[in-house]
């Protein structure tokens, strides 16, 4: 899976959709329209289709097998009003939500166990990358950053790929690192963990649970940037393949 930074290829590829205008090259898709994608199939789709997409007798999503689809054109005017005759119902659903789900179904064409050695993987993570400094596997390693305990189970390769090499991009809202400074002038900096009206719960640099009381709080700020190292230039493109192929082993079952 590639992925596109171009608001302009997203609005052709609508005005393709929504008019019938000249076909384009199949889009390169943001990591968070595949993440926002996976989350409406599993609302949408994982009944009838599956969790792997092999549900449907003659569609495989995985294998990138379709009955009736060729292009993300075809996917989204099928997604918008279902297969006449058949189970599959229109989805309502706006144009991005769409665009969303088409994303992650074409991401799950991808290999499901890598292109590289998982035992290198591991030895890279463990070591040259110094993942468990801010990561947790299985028991071991810090609590600072996301547990990576289960990520071969929720998210695929091409997300896994570019969360290493490019993390601004693809972090998730439940993430995000916050700083918050008490009425005491204290300032604690953490990784946000749940967050209500009154509350908000975070893990700070020491790996220690702080809750606050918002009116205790003298300023409040969701951090957009993360404290996570993009590793383009660490790892070269074999041991990144390793290190993914590794993260794809993870799916909570040691």
């Amino acid at each position: 899976m590639k992925f596109v930074r171009s608001s302009a290829l997203r609005a052709l590829l609508l005005a393709v959709f929504c008019f019938g205008i000249v076909a384009v090259a199949q889009p390169r898709y943001l990591p968070l329209d595949v993440e926002n994608g996976s989350r409406l199939y599993r609302t949408n789709c994982f009944a009838c289709h599956g969790p792997d997409g092999n549900s449907i007798p003659g569609v495989d999503f995985h294998a990138g097998k379709f009955k009736r689809v060729s292009s993300d054109e075809d996917m989204l005017r099928t997604i918008a009003s279902g297969v006449p005759g058949t189970a599959m119902p229109p989805t309502p659903m706006n144009d991005s939500s769409r665009l969303a789900l088409v994303a992650y179904i074409r991401s799950m064409h991808e290999s499901a166990t890598g292109s590289g050695n998982a035992g290198r993987g591991r030895a890279l993570f463990e070591g040259k990358g110094g993942c468990l400094a801010c990561h947790r596997v299985n028991g071991k390693g810090s609590r600072v950053g996301p547990d990576l305990s289960e990520v071969g189970g929720i998210r695929t390769a091409a997300y896994i790929e570019r969360s290493i090499v490019a993390p601004a991009e693809s972090i998730l809202p439940e993430h995000r690192f916050v700083r918050v400074v008490t009425l005491g002038g204290k300032v604690v900096t953490g990784r946000r963990l749940n967050e209500d009206t009154h509350t908000i719960q975070l893990i700070d640099t020491d790996e220690q649970l702080r809750s606050f009381s918002k009116s205790e709080l003298e300023t409040f700020t969701l951090l957009t940037t993360t404290t996570m190292p993009g590793y383009q230039d660490k790892f070269s493109t074999a041991e990144l393949a390793d290190v993914v192929t590794y993260l794809l082993t993870l799916k909570g079952l040691d």
